[in-house]
């Protein structure tokens, strides 16, 4: 049986990689293991051991805690006028647009989220 918290840090694992664009296979290189590990890592099949997240932090170029942000907070948040899914990295949709919106140089992002945090607030 699987515990909760790998599958959350396995979960924070793949939202990272894939956000900064990297394989499985490409970060299994840089960690000095097989990319069927990582997979396992992904799902929370296996636990990561500290050493071996303290390698995968550094081969993503987060801090470890990166990781465990979130893990309290599982169940829905309340955002003023919104709820907010605890786990708003995990929905492909979000991630697409964190990405997207990490694209645009960034004058242009500034101007863009202006612009959103004004349409929020008008909605």
């Amino acid at each position: 049986m699987t515990h909760p918290v790998d599958v959350h840090v396995g979960k924070r694992v793949r939202h990272r990689r894939w956000l900064i664009g990297m394989t499985q296979q490409q970060l299994a290189e840089q960690v000095g293991i097989k990319f069927q590990q990582i997979q396992k890592y992904e799902t929370g099949a296996n636990r990561v051991s500290a050493s071996r997240l303290w390698d995968i932090a550094d081969a993503l170029d987060v801090p470890v805690s990166f990781f465990f942000d979130g893990l309290q907070g599982e169940e829905k948040q309340e955002d003023s006028k919104t709820l907010l899914p605890a786990d708003l990295m995990g929905d492909k949709e979000a991630l697409d647009l964190v990405r997207s919106y990490y694209a645009i140089p960034e004058n242009q992002r500034r101007r863009l989220f202006e612009l959103a945090r004004v349409l929020s607030d008008v909605a």
